[in-house]
């Protein structure tokens, strides 16, 4: 009875001071409790791990109620399963809260949309609802915007805030509803900048009592051409008494220039981009730019096909590769900036829900989409810098679960990819290529192929424009030869991945996606087959040139007396 009143009142004693020591003051509070005999209570309470690895800041991380926040909105984070803060969140609020401008530096996933909502809900939420706009904020994408408001709804349940989303890609109807609600009056909005300029223009908003202007995925939306947009915007906005907050996942100068212009002496913090966590079991396939589509469908078949994101560089390949699996019988979304709002909505739900268990998409997904139970992702091309690589491949392994990243290398991507395992300090591990795809080059031997010179002895070699001094204006119809060049039929044989390749595409079934391969009889017969069409086709070149050198000839030549 004893130990338990002890255990009681030491846990009340010490809740809220272990999230308030920081630095050197970690130490001498847990050597105070060492030498009154208290430590070993305060450890087994805190659930901490051995003293023996002595992880000071594990120990005192900070808790949402340690902030200076309302009971509703602190109600709701108890709700939806918030307790601890993110470094973020830990940095960020307290300056939100007080009243500065800041710019943060983070990456996807590190919980920003609460660091910079929750402030804004916290103060909004002490006043009496208005009809005015009291903050905007700016994101890159539709989904992200969508997003944004769901959170700013969980977060702002128990208090009468009211929320518009806006962003472009909707019907006439859409823009009809967005239009009638900035008239009737929303005091928080989240919109894409070019949507909530073309509503800027129309002139019924008013953004002059805004308090609140922030900024997310900066980087993104620069990189994206907003530039001006965003600028213009903040012509709109209020000088004296505006709060502003710029999230970004990288600081490169431009975001620099960006925040000189719109921020006032913020405060700066940066979360040190993370790695990608121990959780991912990353690989890499070196694979021809042919034998991608059928190694995928190998990997579909031998590892995962549920719960799969797949990124693709562009939507032109995103639209041929959705196609192409579609043709498997595999149950496939695409996610691209060509489709509308209401197709995108459709995709997500659907892949949300389950009844799309592959997305094939661009980086649109790669940032601020929040879905929990991704099991593999698949990069179909390397991404163009290691950042991208961590947040396409931090779509997976979320809340703590386990999770699969596997990168496709092409022939010219191997330097790009060295320099994302630069970037990670430490190399990806190689898969080994299905024994119907191998023959490829190898990822430290090969060399690119640099086009141009040794390209064209390629094709000399192989007869390429040769072929058309035999065969050109004088060639009849029928005459066509059957083979490309007459010296391939006493060239070594050597192994083709391509035509392997392209028949696995075209071949693969749902229950097994494998080449057909041909047998060494059948490859003999063709062969054969082959160098006497190749004789065939000489003959005929030489006899068609003779006729057409001779039709050359002068008259008098032609027809001797």
């Amino acid at each position: 009875m004893f130990y338990t009143a002890k255990l009681i009142y030491l846990y009340y004693k010490y809740k809220h001071q272990a999230g308030k020591v920081r630095g050197l003051g970690c130490y001498w509070f847990v050597t105070d409790l060492y030498l009154r005999g208290d430590f070993c209570i305060f450890a087994l309470i805190y659930g901490t791990a051995p003293v023996a690895r002595w992880n000071a800041n594990a120990l005192f991380r900070m808790t949402f109620e340690e902030l200076d926040l309302t009971d509703d909105v602190l109600d709701a984070l108890y709700d939806m399963n918030f307790r601890e803060c993110t470094p973020i969140q830990e940095q960020a609020i307290p300056a939100a809260l007080a009243g500065r401008d800041l710019i943060a530096v983070a990456q996807t996933g590190t919980g920003k949309t609460a660091a910079f909502l929750l402030p804004v809900i916290n103060e909004l939420g002490q006043r009496e609802p208005s009809e005015k706009v009291k903050c905007v904020v700016m994101t890159p994408t539709r989904e992200l915007a969508i997003q944004i408001d769901t959170a700013l709804e969980g977060f702002s349940y128990f208090l009468p805030i009211s929320s518009l989303a806006i962003y472009g890609g909707t019907d006439g109807a859409g823009f009809a509803q967005q239009q009638r609600a900035l008239k009737n009056g929303v005091e928080v909005i989240i919109a894409t900048p070019g949507r909530l300029l073309a509503h800027l223009q129309m002139g019924y908003v008013d953004l002059s009592e805004v308090e609140f202007f922030i900024l997310d995925e900066a980087d993104r939306m620069l990189d994206m051409g907003f530039h001006d947009d965003i600028m213009t915007i903040a012509s709109h906005l209020p000088k004296e008494g505006r709060r502003t907050m710029m999230f970004s996942a990288t600081m490169p100068a431009k975001i620099q220039k960006l925040a000189a212009s719109v921020l006032d002496n913020p405060v700066e913090i940066k979360i040190a981009v993370s790695k990608p966590t121990e959780k991912i079991d990353q690989s890499a396939y070196i694979v021809p730019e042919a034998s991608k589509t059928p190694l995928l469908c190998h990997l579909f078949e031998s590892v995962n096909s549920k719960r799969v994101i797949v990124f693709a560089s562009s939507k032109l390949k995103v639209k041929e590769l959705s196609r192409s699996l579609r043709r498997m019988k595999l149950n496939v979304g695409e996610m691209h900036s060509d489709l509308d709002q209401e197709q995108r909505d459709e995709v997500m739900h659907g892949f949300r829900n389950g009844r799309i268990d592959i997305l094939v998409a661009t980086d649109i997904v790669a940032r601020g989409i929040d879905i929990d139970d991704i099991s593999m992702v698949v990069n179909y091309d390397v991404p163009h810098d290691a950042e991208d690589y961590v947040h396409r491949i931090g779509r997976t392994a979320r809340a703590n679960a386990d999770g699969t990243a596997i990168t496709l290398v092409g022939e010219r991507d191997r330097r790009k990819f060295k320099d994302i395992e630069r970037f990670l300090g430490y190399a990806v591990r190689k898969g080994e290529l299905p024994a119907e795809l191998q023959g490829g080059a190898s990822y430290s031997s090969a060399r690119p192929d640099k086009g141009g010179r040794d390209r064209r002895k390629g094709e000399k070699a192989a007869g390429g424009r040769g072929e058309r001094h035999g065969g050109g204006r004088g060639r009849r119809k029928g005459d066509r030869p059957t083979a490309t060049a007459p010296a391939a039929a006493n060239a070594p044989e050597k192994p083709n991945n391509k035509p392997e390749s392209a028949t696995a595409a075209e071949n693969a079934t749902p229950a097994k996606c494998e080449s057909r391969s041909k047998t060494e009889t059948q490859a003999k017969a063709e062969n054969q087959a082959k160098a006497e069409s190749h004789a065939g086709a000489e003959t005929q070149a030489k006899a068609r040139h003779g006729r057409r050198n001779f039709r050359r000839r002068p008259k008098a030549q032609q027809k001797p007396e």
